[in-house]
């Protein structure tokens, strides 16, 4: 039965993954026929997850290097797996439960949520996994790993040791002091309750406000303010009894511990080490706060002088911890203004007394509640419209001009703090960024939280050696500065999270707040002795539990032989945006832990944009689906454009076009086998591993040489991370020199009229290349050329396990090599002249031989009627000089004229090229100009800015040759 018109990835693709899981293909070590191993560990995606064109992407890169080291025998191991997602999950199910009417999480308690968690884990957690199959990921789905495997409450089939790992490490980094509890500023979300990473928080630029406060000093003091220009000379001076202040959130004015200018801010000089009022609360309360300077404040930016809210602000937390200055918590777990404690004139009174002088412990300062009574309870931003009432209401907001705008330098410029009806309150409105978490899509707020922490500074030192000293590389090596920055610059590690799902902490607490660490709550107890001990009810960041992940899929902390075959690993792919939050945190961790780098090598790739560089978003309607792809066009045709656009330290930019002339691509590849199988190539057994054909024809040779090159150029740009170089020369490979040349060299020695020996000759040397046509093509296209390895004979095994070629340069016959490419590019030259000059396609012309060489004489004449049919040429005569109205064409050894004066009208073709060359000139001309102008590459998107050059270049390119189509008509005129 022959081979189908077209091939249909819809029905191939679910009959080829099926036929590698029954062949164990993908099986740790199948098909190993060395020693050396080769690990890579997948990013495990959330369990929540569906496939998407970052994930993609990434599987498609680890897919090509790992089929590329199985094929060339090492001893592989792809360790798939997910990550638990503690807050995708427990938001997945808890809208789960409201949907289908059930009791929310607190109503129904922890355990039985989390026995809910579990059910829908089973029934739809596994998605991800089925839709990375259908992209082929070749990972050995038998050790699918999952990061909460043999929780205590974990119910049959998800046994396993990683929790136990988690635990382990837990409890061994705090014996040692690594891991404490302490009060920090954290991303707080108010949906959830709970702190979150920064990489779960988006920063979206919103349109906001910039209140102008007045923060009146103590005791009715002035001074002289003096605002001076550029020059220094004085263009406002008068005096003022308080400091102004600008802030886009009033109410944390409740919390200031300070008001903070830089040193050099001369305009403050005077009052530095004074006292201030905050303007806001029952004016008999009223807390005066110092003044100081730091570093922090931008003279230029405001009025210069900053409030200092520790609680609530990261940059407030740091100008705190440098200063002294206490940080007052205002807000409950909910975002809410917080109701506990004394009421305000006893807190506000305990305040004052630390600005004279008391020392409070850090606990006793979170207690103190300086929320005013009557703000108490009230949401964040309904606090905030009524703190900004109160002060305006008193005559303390910084009062312009009607349809005042502050200057650019930041200057407040003529105010007036007066009551005139003819003034009102300086509120600038301006776009702000502001932190949104990004699964629950509310205003993040900085709280300043009791939390659990790694003491990073005592464990990244030999993360940051192992890259030093080259133990692990991170490709390209501008991610080794972003390493080296974050981790020289690292901050204690938060890990602890207010959920249910997740690694619950291991530490127990008696009522005097005593705890105890230990893996087990026996353990635990027998610490405490006698006391009640409960458990602290927070659970573990997912990024310290994924931070484990080499060594916990390995089975660690039991030496499983897998820990000793495959660890350390070898390569990471992973997205650069993650080097921080995960690739550091598992290098720390794994060096901390086992005292062994996790993998030598990093491979960083960027965000996969659209086609015009646009990050893909939902809002623009740019999301290309990859699922979607795959229905339409075939997991090939996306998985090689994705290779393709793979250049090292790039973002991808992703369109269907280019998806579509890969599937284009592959059905030329088909298209060869189905010529070769009409010509009987198949009938020929095909050649044993490393075994090579024998030839005598130059079309033959020549190509038997061609494949050594694309086999010795493939492996150089794997080896070194440069997926679109092979990728592309492989393309170029299979289409040009095979589907193309060769096919075509091919036709006339598989023909009636070629002798008997020759068509054998040539049925097994194009049954050869096309077998290693789909070898080399393998990592990247996987399901077709599995489908025809399939189809063109009966193999001993699936392609997926077949040997990689060895063979390289050896292969290639100079003289063979030297008389094909002659006449590649006889060939060409006359295609190319012909479209330049607009000779009808189908048009046969004269050619006339000026001068050639005994190489080029004996090149023509072995090719002579492939020429003639290639080039469309009528006749070849040999001529002493070439007539008017004729266009030389030189080549190596011979030069050629193709007399065109009576085929083409050159007066035509002259005014088509002209006007088409005006109008390029005069669109070159706006480009230019744009590019040109500062305020264009300044202010237009990156994006748009890129696209313009790109267009500029495509068309002097295009300028370029139609000049020389002019000057060449110019010859025949």
């Amino acid at each position: 039965m022959g081979m189908d018109k077209t091939f249909n990835p819809a029905e191939a693709e679910p009959r080829i993954s099926a036929l590698w899981e029954k062949a164990g293909a993908f099986r740790a070590g199948a098909g190993a026929r060395r020693a050396e191993t080769f690990c890579i560990m997948i990013p495990p995606p959330n369990v929540t997850g569906s496939l998407h064109v970052g994930h993609a992407f990434n599987n498609t890169l680890q897919d090509i290097l790992i089929r590329w080291h199985r094929m060339r025998g090492f001893d592989t191991l792809w360790q798939p797996g997910q990550d638990h997602a503690g807050i995708a999950t427990q938001l997945v199910v808890e809208r789960k439960l409201a949907a289908d009417g059930n009791q929310s999480r607190r109503e129904m308690g922890r355990e039985a949520f989390l026995a809910k968690v579990w059910e829908w884990k089973a029934e739809s957690g596994g998605t991800i996994i089925e839709q990375l199959k259908r992209l082929g990921a070749s990972c050995d789905w038998s050790r699918n790993a999952f990061t909460m495997s043999g929780a205590p409450d974990a119910p049959a089939g998800e046994e396993g040791n990683f929790h136990d790992a988690v635990i382990r490490v837990f409890v061994d980094m705090y014996d040692k002091g690594l891991i404490y509890r302490g009060k920090r500023l954290v991303n707080w979300d108010p949906h959830f309750e709970t702190a979150i990473s920064d990489l779960e928080v988006e920063n979206i630029e919103v349109a906001g406000h910039m209140w102008h406060f007045k923060y009146p000093l103590a005791g009715g003091a002035t001074y002289v303010y003096v605002e001076k220009d550029e020059d220094g000379n004085v263009v406002l001076e008068e005096e003022r009894d308080y400091i102004s202040i600008a802030t886009t959130r009033p109410e944390t004015m409740l919390g200031d511990g300070a008001v903070a200018v830089h040193p050099s801010d001369e305009r403050y000089a005077p009052i530095v080490g004074m006292l201030c009022e905050i303007p806001v609360g029952p004016k008999e309360h009223r807390r005066l706060i110092p003044i100081i300077t730091d570093e922090y404040p931008d003279p230029t930016f405001g009025s210069g002088a900053v409030k200092i809210t520790g609680a609530h602000d990261f940059n407030d937390y740091g100008v705190a911890k440098r200063n002294g200055i206490p940080c007052y918590r205002l807000m409950d777990t909910r975002a809410h203004m917080r109701s506990d404690g004394v009421p305000y004139s006893q807190a506000a009174a305990l305040a004052q007394r630390i600005v004279e002088g008391a020392e409070l412990s850090e606990a006793e300062i979170d207690a103190i509640n300086l929320v005013p009574d009557e703000y108490r309870g009230l949401d964040r931003f309904e606090a905030r419209r009524r703190v900004v009432e109160a002060i305006t209401a008193e005559g303390l907001s910084v009062m312009c001009k009607a349809g005042f705008t502050p200057p650019v330098d930041g200057a407040e410029g003529e105010t007036d703090g007066g009551v005139n009806p003819a003034l009102q309150p300086l509120v600038e409105d301006k776009p702000i960024m502001q932190p949104f978490g990004d699964r629950s899509k509310v205003v993040i707020e900085p709280m300043l939280t009791d939390q659990w922490f790694v003491d990073t500074d005592r464990i990244v030192g030999p993360a940051l050696d192992a890259v030093r000293q080259g133990r692990t590389r991170i490709i390209p090596e501008s991610g080794e500065k972003t390493y080296y920055h974050w981790l020289e610059n690292i901050e204690p590690w938060c890990i602890s999270r207010q959920l249910w799902w997740g690694h619950q902490i291991p530490v127990w607490y008696d009522d005097e707040g005593n705890h105890y660490c230990a893996a087990t709550e026996a353990e635990a107890q027998a610490k405490a002795g006698a006391k009640t001990i409960i458990r602290d009810p927070d659970v573990l960041d997912t990024w310290f539990s994924s931070g484990l992940w080499p060594i916990g899929t390995l089975g660690w902390p039991e030496q499983t032989p897998e820990l000793a075959r495959y660890f350390p690993t070898d390569v990471l792919v992973t997205g650069q945006d993650i080097l921080f939050f995960w690739v550091a945190r598992m290098m720390m961790m794994q060096l901390a832990v086992v005292d062994e780098v996790p993998f030598h090598t990093v491979y960083l790739h960027g965000l996969v944009r659209d086609e015009k560089g646009e990050k893909m978003s939902k809002t623009k309607g740019n999301v290309i689906d990859p699922l979607e792809i795959i229905d339409e066009f075939g997991a090939d045709a996306l998985r090689l454009t994705l290779a393709q656009l793979a250049v090292p330290g790039g973002s991808p930019k992703l369109s269907t076009d280019k998806i579509k002339g890969n599937r284009n691509f592959g059905t030329k590849l088909w298209n060869a086998h189905r010529f070769a199988e009409m010509n009987a190539v198949f009938d020929t057994p095909p050649l044993a591993p490393g075994a090579r054909p024998e030839a005598t024809r130059t079309a033959n040779r020549w190509i038997i040489g061609e494949v050594g090159r694309i086999r010795e150029e493939v492996d150089a740009a794997l080896d070194a991370y440069r997926f679109n170089d092979a990728a592309n020369a492989l393309y170029a490979f299979v289409w040009g020199r095979v589907c193309d040349w060769y096919v075509e060299f091919a036709k006339p020695l598989l023909s009636e009229e070629a002798e008997a020996e020759t068509r054998d000759e040539t049925r097994g040397v194009m049954r050869w290349v096309l077998d290693q046509c789909l070898i080399l093509l393998h990592p990247f296209m996987p399901f077709l050329t599995e489908e025809l390895w399939q189809l063109t004979a009966s193999r001993d095994t699936a392609l997926a396990l077949a040997e990689w070629p060895a063979h390289g340069a050896e292969l290639v016959d100079a003289v063979a090599e030297a008389e094909m490419r002659w006449v590649i590019s006889l060939i060409e030259g006359v295609r190319s002249v012909r479209a330049q000059m607009n000779v009808p396609a189908g048009l046969y012309v004269p050619v006339l031989q000026l001068e050639a060489d005994a190489a080029a004489m004996r090149a023509w004449q072995r090719n002579e009627a492939l020429i003639r049919r290639l080039a469309r040429i009528d006749s070849l005569t040999v001529a002493e000089a070439a007539p008017k109205g004729a266009l030389t064409l030189p080549l190596t050894g011979a030069t050629f004229a193709l007399p065109l004066a009576g085929i083409i009208d050159v007066a035509a073709e002259k005014a088509r090229l002209a006007k088409g060359l005006e109008k390029l000139v005069k669109e070159m001309g706006g480009m230019r100009g744009r590019l040109g102008n500062p305020a264009f590459v300044a202010s237009a998107p990156p994006e748009v800015v890129e696209e313009t050059r790109a267009n500029l270049a495509l068309r002097e390119a295009e300028e370029t040759r139609i000049r020389a189509a002019l000057e060449r008509l110019s010859e025949i005129a």
